[in-house]
C-alpha cells in the first residue's frame, strides 16, 4: 500500500534492531570479530579447568558470564553501527557522555583494591560479584573527544591552544584519575597512546605546533623506557613514584629467573607454556601449565595456554582476525577526507594495536607486565563490551561513508 501523502514516514531516521549487522558494514570485520569471539570463549574455558579443579562452579560460572558480556557488546555493536553518527559529536548529549565516563572513573576509586588497583565498581547481584571497569570505557570515549573538538575544524582561533586546550583537559584529567587515584598504569598508559595517535591526524594549522612537541615528547618518553629497561636504568626504576608490584614487574620483565619462584613466576610459568607448545601445541584442553596454580590463565595470560595447547597455529587463529580488523579500519581511514571519521577509525585501530603488544609483550617478557587483556579473547566484561562497541561505531562511519553521507 502506498504512503499516503503528508504522512511522516516511519522509521526513517531511527532503524529497527535486527539480529544481524546492518547492511553497508564491512563483512571481513564482522567476521572477524565472530572468529575471536568464538575462540576467546572456547579457550577461557580451557584455561578455567585449573582453576575449577578446587571450585567446580567456577568454570560455567565463567562461562555464562562471559556469553552475557559478549551478547551484550554484540548488542552495542549492532546498535552503535546503526544509529551512530558523526553529527552525536557535536549534539548536546556527547558532553553528557564525556562527564558520565569521568564519573564513573571517579566512583571506581571508593570501591576496594584488587591486584594493587581501585580500578573496577563492584555490583553485587545476589550472591553473583559482577564488576565494570570505567577504564576500559574511557579509552574508547577518548577517542570520540578527539574525534569531537579537533576534527574538522575549519575556522581560525584567536589563540592556538583553544583548538586543543578542551580535549587535551579532558583526556588528562582522565588519566590523572586512572593513574594516580586507581593506580592503574597499564590503562593509562594505552589512554595516552591512543590519545596520541587520534590528536596526530587533524590538519588544522594552529594544531601543527601542538603535534610537534607531542611528538616530540612521545619519542623522549620511548626512549627513556628503553634506557629504564636496560641494566643501567635499574636505579632510576627504583626512584619512580611506582608501586612495589610494579618496580617488580618491571624486574621481572629484564630477568624473570632472578626470582623465578615469586615475583617472576608468573613470567616463567608463561615462556615456559610457549616453549612447550611448539607448532602444534599438545591439544586443545591439553595444558599442564594451567592446573599449576598459573595466574590469570584465563585473563592477562590467557595467550601462553593458547600457544601451550594449539601452538604457533592457535597464536595465528588470534593474530590473523586482528590484522583483518586493522588493516580494513586503515583502509577505509586513507580513503575518506572526513578527520572526524579517519580519526575514530585509526582511533579504534590503535586501540586494538596497543592492546595487543602490550599483551603480547608482557606475556613474552619484551616489556612489563601491564594487565592489559587480549581484546575478546580474555575473560572480562568491560573490555570486551568496550571493543565491541568502539568497532561498532567504527561500522557505522565506514556504513555512512559507503552511503555518501560524507567524503
Amino acid at each position: 500500500m502506498e504512503q499516503t501523502a503528508g504522512m511522516p514516514e516511519k522509521n526513517k531516521t531511527k532503524p529497527r534492531f535486527s539480529i544481524t549487522m546492518p547492511k553497508g558494514t564491512d563483512p571481513w570485520i564482522n567476521i572477524s570479530v565472530a572468529v575471536l569471539a568464538v575462540f576467546g570463549l572456547l579457550m577461557i574455558a580451557s584455561a578455567s579447568m585449573g582453576i575449577a579443579v578446587d571450585s567446580p562452579i567456577y568454570l560455567p560460572f565463567t562461562l555464562i558470564k562471559q556469553i552475557v558480556f559478549l551478547a551484550a557488546g554484540y548488542y552495542a555493536m549492532n546498535l552503535l553501527a546503526r544509529r551512530f553518527t558523526l553529527a552525536f559529536l557535536t549534539g548536546p548529549t556527547f558532553g553528557t557522555w564525556v562527564l558520565i565516563i569521568g564519573g564513573m572513573l571517579v566512583a571506581a576509586c571508593f570501591f576496594p583494591a584488587a591486584g594493587g588497583s581501585r580500578a573496577w565498581i563492584r555490583l553485587p547481584l545476589a550472591s553473583v560479584d559482577i564488576s565494570i571497569q570505567p577504564s576500559e570505557f574511557a579509552k574508547t570515549m577518548i577517542i570520540l573527544i578527539v574525534a569531537a573538538y579537533t576534527g574538522d575544524v575549519k575556522r581560525r582561533f584567536k589563540h592556538g591552544p583553544d583548538i586543543w586546550k578542551r580535549p587535551v583537559n579532558i583526556i588528562g584529567l582522565y588519566m590523572i584519575i586512572v593513574l594516580v587515584f586507581q593506580r592503574d598504569l597499564g590503562s593509562m598508559a594505552v589512554m595516552l597512546m591512543v590519545g596520541f595517535v587520534c590528536i596526530e591526524i587533524p590538519s588544522h594549522p594552529q594544531l601543527r605546533r601542538f603535534q610537534r612537541t607531542m611528538a616530540t615528547l612521545f619519542y623522549l618518553g620511548v626512549a627513556a623506557a628503553i634506557f629504564l629497561l636496560s641494566p643501567l636504568g635499574e636505579g632510576l626504576i627504583r626512584l619512580l613514584p611506582l608501586q612495589d608490584y610494579q618496580i617488580n614487574r618491571i624486574f621481572s620483565a629484564v630477568n624473570p629467573f632472578t626470582d623465578q619462584y615469586n615475583t617472576g613466576y608468573q613470567l616463567v610459568n608463561g615462556l615456559v607454556s610457549f616453549a612447550t607448545g611448539g607448532w602444534t601445541g599438545l591439544g586443545f584442553g591439553n595444558s599442564v601449565r594451567k592446573y599449576t596454580r598459573f595466574p590469570a590463565a584465563n585473563t592477562d595470560f590467557i595467550l601462553a595456554i593458547i600457544v601451550e595447547e594449539l601452538g604457533v597455529v592457535g597464536f595465528m587463529l588470534v593474530f590473523v582476525p586482528y590484522m583483518i580488523i586493522i588493516v580494513s579500519l586503515f583502509r577505509y581511514a586513507f580513503r575518506m577526507k572526513s578527520e572526524k571519521g579517519k580519526i575514530i577509525l585509526i582511533g579504534v585501530a590503535t586501540y586494538i594495536v596497543i592492546h595487543v603488544l602490550f599483551n603480547v609483550g608482557g606475556v613474552t617478557g619484551l616489556i612489563p607486565l601491564t594487565g592489559v587483556p587480549l581484546l575478546m579473547i580474555s575473560a572480562g566484561g568491560s573490555s570486551t563490551m568496550s571493543i565491541m562497541g568502539a568497532i561498532g561505531i567504527a561500522q557505522a562511519v565506514i556504513m555512512r561513508y559507503k552511503m555518501g553521507e560524507f567524503e
